[in-house]
């Protein structure tokens, strides 16, 4: 299973850590995944998403309906939901 968001589909990154002689060495960023169910009212349903915890703000703030409309306009949307 890979570490990808389920609804704006953000990956894990790659970068450096330096250290204070400035020694660098590579280094993954992962996502902060959280497995969260949300019911989606209109459809009288609920869904089961890997969001990271950014993504849980965001549907707290704008609600599931209106995350999950705007990422079926973008595309980012697994296919299956």
């Amino acid at each position: 299973m890979s570490l990808r968001d389920d609804i704006y589909g953000t990956r894990a990154l790659n970068g450096y850590r330096s250290s204070k002689s400035n020694n660098k060495t590579k280094h993954r960023f992962k996502l902060n995944l959280q497995k969260r169910r949300f019911y989606i009212p209109e459809e009288d349903r609920w869904i089961t998403l890997r969001v990271t915890a950014k993504t849980v703000r965001t549907i707290n703030r704008k609600g599931i309906s209106a995350v999950l409309k705007e990422a079926r306009e973008k595309g980012t949307l697994k296919q299956n939901i």
